[in-house]
């Protein structure tokens, strides 16, 4: 689990934090004995509240084009392992967007989540006019951008934004478990299946088709295939290995 651990800014993200993060998501992407990463917040009050406001102040035009944030975003988005946002409070800015870089979220039922960057002259920098509105839709993602108003987690819920909203106490548990049901299926078809659900968004349907075509045939050569459909009929849990 990755904790984001900055209580005396409300786990607002700098520049270090990024690069911190990163870096862990680099490290874990490639450790085979890791099948899935939860982010969190430290605390149980905020995930992340963005970033941090003394930093913005100083950036200048260059280091919007730099898009700082969007490295770490993207790495998320790429990262071979299934990513889970566990959102245990406050998801505002760059919080909300990093939590839209991940596959999955699951939000405690005082959690809120926003993108109040117009208020401070700027706009969501690090994916959320992107990412926002293939999650929620685009008069949802604009209500949200244009207004800066947050939503609460049952909004969120009923958006699609995430898609549990738990007990405060239960957040870490649930979380654990939802990464520990995806883990128990195929992790190949798990790989697969992410790389094609990405390439929806950014390709026609005709060439999303086609990969979705080839997935499933590198699917149907595997070990895991022939596991899994044995163990269905054999009535027993499948014991994957991923090849």
């Amino acid at each position: 689990m990755l904790r984001v651990n900055r209580p005396e800014v409300r786990n607002a993200l700098d520049l270090a934090t990024v690069r911190e993060l990163t870096s862990a998501v680099s490290e874990l992407s490639s450790d085979k004995e890791v099948g899935a990463i939860v982010i969190t917040g430290a605390g149980d009050a905020v995930f992340v509240s963005g970033a941090d406001i003394n930093d913005i102040r100083a950036r200048k035009r260059n280091d919007g084009l730099a898009a700082i944030n969007s490295t770490l975003f993207a790495a998320i988005e790429k990262c071979p392992k299934v990513t889970i946002a566990a959102v245990n409070g406050l998801a505002l800015g760059g919080g909300c967007e990093l939590s839209l870089a991940c596959d999955l979220r699951i939000a405690a039922s005082h959690a809120k989540f926003g993108q109040p960057e117009v208020a401070l002259g700027i706009i969501p920098g690090a994916g959320a006019t992107q990412r926002l509105p293939r999650i929620v839709g685009l008069g949802r993602a604009k209500h949200m951008v244009l207004t800066g108003d947050a939503i609460d987690a049952q909004k969120a819920l009923d958006w699609g934004l995430v898609s549990a909203v738990v007990a405060r106490e239960e957040l870490p548990a649930q979380a654990i478990a939802l990464a520990e049901r995806v883990l128990s299926r195929g992790p190949l078809a798990i790989r697969l299946a992410k790389l094609a659900l990405n390439a929806s968004s950014r390709v026609d349907l005709d060439s999303g088709l086609l990969i979705e075509t080839l997935a499933q045939a590198i699917c149907f050569e595997s070990e895991d295939k022939q596991e899994g459909t044995t163990a269905f009929l054999e009535k027993r849990p499948a014991k994957f290995t991923g090849e």
